[in-house]
């Protein structure tokens, strides 16, 4: 790839990052963004179609780098306190980039990627979860509970929130588990 334009895009993005993080996506221009990045609009419209692109671009990038760092999604359902040290780390190391660009408007985005990511991760693992309700539901609770709980109740501490989200999820897990046993959980109507 030519060393030119990975420079341009990456002056794009510098300048978003660093407008983003003063400002909501709506309150940015693309002229705001040209001036900061020394491109004119011609430029940035030949890397994206609009702000919103670009923001998506660089999403889906930290989602991507987030779900890389956690090595065994199925660790949800047999070592849920390994599953959460692994998502919660991997939040932290990206906490600046996750707090720039999911804020304001796009604040419910990254969970709804980590999400979705991270079901089709399992459901590979455990197709017969796929359909169940009370799976879905464990799932959605572990991810976005879990990092909504680990969000507000930081000052506790980061071991001992781990800790009990770790505890909360294997309870879950063991009900999900529990269901499949005795043939009671839920599927998805058709």
């Amino acid at each position: 790839m030519d060393v030119r334009i990975v420079k341009t895009k990456n002056s794009i993005i510098n300048a978003f990052l660093e407008l983003r993080s003063q400002k909501n996506i709506e309150k940015i221009t693309v002229k705001e963004l040209c001036e900061k990045a020394m491109i004119n609009k011609s430029t940035f419209y030949s890397h994206f179609t609009d702000l919103y692109a670009l923001s998506e671009y660089l999403e889906m990038q930290v989602a991507n780098e987030v779900l890389e760092e956690i090595g065994n999604p199925e660790f949800l359902f047999s070592n849920p306190e390994e599953f959460n040290k692994q998502l919660l780390y991997a939040y932290l190391s990206h906490e600046n980039l996750i707090e720039t660009l999911f804020s304001g408007s796009r604040s419910d985005y990254f969970l709804v990627r980590i999400e979705n990511s991270l079901k089709e991760a399992v459901f590979g693992v455990r197709p017969d979860y796929k359909e169940d309700a009370v799976a879905n539901i464990v799932l959605t609770y572990a991810i976005c509970g879990g990092f909504y709980a680990f969000r507000k109740c930081r000052s506790f501490g980061e071991e001992a929130l781990i800790e009990v989200i770790a505890l909360l999820n294997k309870k879950a897990t063991e009900l999900l588990e529990e269901q499949k046993q005795t043939g009671t959980g839920r599927r998805k109507p058709v």
